[in-house]
């Protein structure tokens, strides 16, 4: 599928514009392979091409809570290459990808950096948050085997977009540096 549409999150009357896939960059996906969040795919799947959305989605059906136990005080040396604390990559607000013991891939954003310590936080950036998306379908149809084929790499972390052809997409739209989603399109959800 693909879909274009603005995404704000909603506290009472009060709305703010975080991501956007225009048309001209719309965001791609393959249903059913949980590559977006399961609500908002059950809100656009049985929709056909030109068809309008407009849903929200609680914190529930979204990211859930925001949850203070998942900000951590690392080691700052593991963040080092060569013996160097990476500067380049490690600085306050930059969105690093983190692994765990069993292999796991998460995101994390950078808090803050003492002498000894990196402050991070692994709730995903729209944790606590009612979304409202509202757009419109703009393409479906069956994957390609290499489009499936794509996806299943990515997921099993052999890289590649995971979307097919992105059209030049990928990681181009705006979420703050979020990219939570797993399809490497670059948007939130």
């Amino acid at each position: 599928m693909a879909v274009s549409y603005t995404l704000y999150t909603v506290d009472g009357e009060n709305r703010e514009k975080i991501e956007e896939a225009p048309t001209t960059k719309p965001f791609e996906f393959i249903s059913g392979f949980g590559v977006t969040l399961d609500e908002f795919e059950k809100n656009i799947v049985e929709l056909e091409p030109g068809a309008q959305f407009d849903f929200e989605l609680t914190k529930e059906q979204a990211y859930g809570d925001y949850e203070e136990e998942r900000v951590l005080d690392l080691d700052r040396s593991i963040f080092q290459i060569n013996g160097h604390f990476d500067h380049e990559n490690i600085f306050v607000d930059a969105i690093v990808p983190l692994q765990n013991e069993e292999g796991n891939r998460f995101y994390g954003r950078v808090m803050d950096i003492t002498d000894d310590k990196v402050k991070m936080d692994l709730n995903h950036p729209l944790a606590g948050k009612t979304l409202n998306f509202k757009g419109r379908v703009l393409e479906k149809r069956e994957a390609s085997n290499q489009e499936i084929q794509n996806l299943v790499n990515f997921l099993s972390g052999e890289g590649g977009c995971g979307c097919g052809d992105c059209g030049g997409g990928c990681g181009d739209h705006e979420c703050g540096g979020h990219h939570d989603h797993g399809c490497g399109c670059g948007h939130c959800h």
